[in-house]
């Protein structure tokens, strides 16, 4: 069963959260916010101000999983990743 739009983007705010609180991840966490981010932008519906968060947290995530050093990728996008999760929360 897939999951609805509103999971997806519940799943995709939690890692975002965790990367922000644990200034940490993991490769499989970076690819799967590629495969929801992925899933979401099929959305006819999803608003447009959404659409560029996703594709900004997608490149997030790409540059994040081709690291040498995921922690540092992390702690480097800290102030972005607490935006895109803020704004994300307004917009969905």
């Amino acid at each position: 069963m897939p999951l609805s739009y509103e999971h997806q983007v519940s799943l995709l705010t939690d890692i975002l959260n965790n990367h922000q609180t644990d200034c940490c991840g993991s490769v499989a966490e970076c690819e799967q916010l590629e495969r929801l981010i992925k899933s979401l932008m099929v959305n006819t519906s999803i608003d447009a101000g959404v659409k560029n968060i996703l594709e900004e947290v997608y490149r997030y995530s790409q540059g994040g999983r081709n690291s040498a050093d995921l922690d540092s990728h992390i702690l480097s996008h800290q102030n972005q990743i607490a935006q895109w999760v803020e704004d994300i929360g307004q917009l969905s």
